[in-house]
């Protein structure tokens, strides 16, 4: 039985006997050439398998002897070795400094041997002479990179001297090989994960936040895991002594939505006491952090969303971008942020192509926001210039605009038009679901175009929209809709497009109970019996309760002649409880399928009346019956008001 002296030595062993390790030959794109040199490789794939188009095939390294160089192991080889003097070490940064693609970095190994200093240094060059070429260019000397022996070299190099390396060479040097393009399955890339792993209590805050950057980016493999592990219960003792911002926005991103909720306060808290020293990119990049933990921390985003509505005009269009997707995936809504935004870019709306303004729209809408100044002079550019949209530019609009319930106003006619007309011209290349969708958003808006619908009905469109696949709740809502849409709004269409076939489309019950406390406040204002809950009309509209007026109480509660009902019919109430999704966000705007439903309402005899249910609930019973008075008979006199409450069932 073998017997190790350490866990170290046991460490050495494996990685030695590797069975990958045990050959020598090197295989590239449609060539095969045969080289006699140990391998740093486990099973590499150097390189991306695709880049930008350019196939990159596996590489591999092979060793026919079976022999290794042993790394030797002494007492004292973790130690950081003496730097070498700045004499000798000036020729050598200079040079590099003066390289600019990866292979004139690997040709200063010809005239300087890679040191174990020195090792960090060339991969970090070579990443770095990498930034700024193109595409095409990058993908050609990554290729001959890969070909050049001094890679191997210095690769086999750094699995050498991996275990005398400084923290800060160990982390340069992963991140590196990393972007890169390096795979994780390489001995280069195992070897310095688990030497990282061993020396972790050794480094400094500046190695563990270059060390988290990288870490973020890879594939969770054991040692991957391992080292997240690790890192984390690091952070617990070291958060303390961080005082850098930059530091713990990259420890935020590196411990991830996994981490222990206490880990991610820790780490908000701490960066929240350093919020005086943030700088406008600092706010910027804190959204982005905390989403990447997966942390609403209100007090840290507040005032970062203080220091960008500020400085807003600091900031390019994909950094303003970024903190709204952020604040999506956040779930955080700040009314002063949103409308510094919206304001900056309708001021200097000139600068913006209809691509960015359309993600930026289409952004808030997700964030149920309306820029109403944005969409206003949005709308006259396409007004303007309507071709210019393409077709997924088009149902963008549409889908900001219906959701949003913007009203133009005088000009909405003409918007319309406009965006049928482009729509008509995409027509032959649309598919079944875009159509449908284009005349549902149109028909939010009360406005359905007659090519478009004779389109849509067409037994081959509608078989293409009921396949098995697309028989999803939202297609049959979206029918229902389109379908009472045309029925009750009467739009000027021919007697064979007034409605949608019958389909028998289930639609999903609605699941959010009434609230009673309203329901009781209801009811003492105008008694049981006038009352009626939970009621669903057309299949799909949800009232909370309909009050049902007889002539001669409508008379006593004030409603005026056109609120009140005809002298055959009583008066019907309808009651809808709205939740705070059902309103633009600051406002009581109400959007989306609640502009449909109230106006459906209303066309089949209800008298709509929409309560907030933030602020019923807020309110104290006494508070609750005043707000429902107020909105159910806004005519009635205060003295009207305390006869009918002191008439009601409940009053005493």
């Amino acid at each position: 039985m073998s017997m190790y002296k350490s866990g170290l030595d046991m460490l050495r062993c494996a990685l030695r006997s590797t069975s990958l390790w045990t050959y020598d030959s090197f295989r590239w794109t449609q060539m095969s050439l045969s080289y006699k040199r140990r391998s740093f490789a486990v099973s590499s794939q150097l390189g991306r398998k695709r880049i930008q188009g350019h196939t990159l095939k596996l590489v591999r390294y092979y060793s026919q002897s079976g022999h290794d160089v042993p790394i030797k192991q002494t007492a004292a080889s973790t130690e950081t070795s003496e730097p070498l003097d700045k004499a000798e070490r000036a020729p050598v940064y200079s040079h590099l400094q003066n390289c600019f693609c990866p292979t004139d970095v690997l040709d200063t190994l010809k005239q300087f041997p890679a040191s174990q200093h020195l090792i960090s240094n060339i991969f970090t060059r070579i990443w770095e002479s990498t930034k700024k070429l193109t595409d095409e260019q990058r993908s050609c000397e990554l290729r001959l990179m890969y070909e050049h022996p001094g890679f191997e070299e210095v690769c086999e190099r750094a699995v050498t001297e991996a275990w005398r390396m400084k923290s800060d060479d160990l982390a340069y040097s992963l991140l590196a090989i990393v972007n890169l393009g390096v795979s994780q399955n390489t001995r280069v890339v195992q070897t310095l994960l688990r030497v990282i792993q061993e020396r972790l209590n050794q480094f400094d805050i500046k190695a563990l936040s270059v060390l988290a950057g990288c870490i973020r980016e890879m594939e969770d493999s054991r040692n991957v895991q391992a080292i997240k592990e690790a890192l984390r219960l690091l952070l617990k003792d070291r958060i303390p002594e961080i005082q850098s911002v930059v530091v713990l926005q990259s420890m935020m991103r590196a411990v991830g939505k996994n981490s222990p909720i206490h880990l991610k306060k820790q780490l908000a808290t701490k960066t929240l006491s350093l919020a005086d020293e943030f700088s406008p990119p600092n706010s910027q990049y804190m959204f982005s952090s905390l989403a990447s933990m997966g942390l609403n921390f209100k007090p840290l985003l507040d005032v970062c969303s203080k220091n960008i509505a500020e400085n807003v005009h600091e900031f390019p269009f994909g950094r303003l971008l970024s903190v709204l997707k952020s604040c999506y995936e956040l779930r955080y809504r700040n009314h002063t942020l949103f409308s510094s935004v919206s304001e900056y870019m309708a001021n200097t709306f000139d600068m913006w192509s209809n691509k960015q303004v359309i993600l930026i729209l289409v952004t808030f809408e997700d964030l149920l926001f309306r820029p109403v100044v944005l969409l206003d002079v949005f709308a006259e550019r396409i007004i303007g210039n309507p071709d210019s949209l393409t077709l997924k530019d088009l149902l963008s609009v549409l889908k900001v605009f219906s959701l949003l319930n913007h009203d133009l106003k005088e000009k909405k006619t003409e918007f319309l038009a406009s965006l049928t007309k482009v729509l008509e011209s995409y027509l032959p290349k649309m598919s079944s679901t875009d159509l449908l969708k284009a005349i549902y958003y149109l028909a939010l808006l009360e406005h359905v175009p007659q090519t478009l619908l004779d389109k849509l009905l067409q037994q081959e469109t509608l078989d293409q929209i009921l396949q098995k696949g697309n028989r999803s709740d939202k297609v049959q809502r979206w029918l229902h809709t389109l379908d009472l849409c045309i029925r009750l709004d009467q739009p000027q269409l021919p007697q064979s497009l007034r409605s949608i076939p019958d389909f028998h489309f289930t639609v999903p019950a609605h699941k959010v109970p009434v609230n009673q406390e309203m329901l009781s406040a209801i009811r003492s204002i105008v008694g049981n019996d006038a009352v009626q809950d939970s009621v669903l009309e057309q299949s799909i509209y949800f009232i909370d309760c309909v009050i049902t007026l007889p002539r001669q109480q409508e008379e006593t509660c004030g409603l005026n002649a056109e609120d009140s009902g005809s002298h055959e019919f009583p008066q019907r109430i309808a009651v809808v409880c709205a939740p705070p999704t059902s309103f633009c966000f600051g406002t009581t705007h109400p959007r989306a399928n609640l502009v449909t439903k109230l106006r459906h309402l209303e066309k089949l005899g209800y008298k709509p009346v929409l309560v907030p249910v933030l602020e019923i609930n807020s309110k104290t019973e006494e508070e609750k019956i005043q707000m429902l008075q107020k909105l159910i008979f806004p005519g009635q006199e205060s003295s009207g008001t305390q006869e009918t409450l002191n008439n009601s069932p409940k009053a005493e």
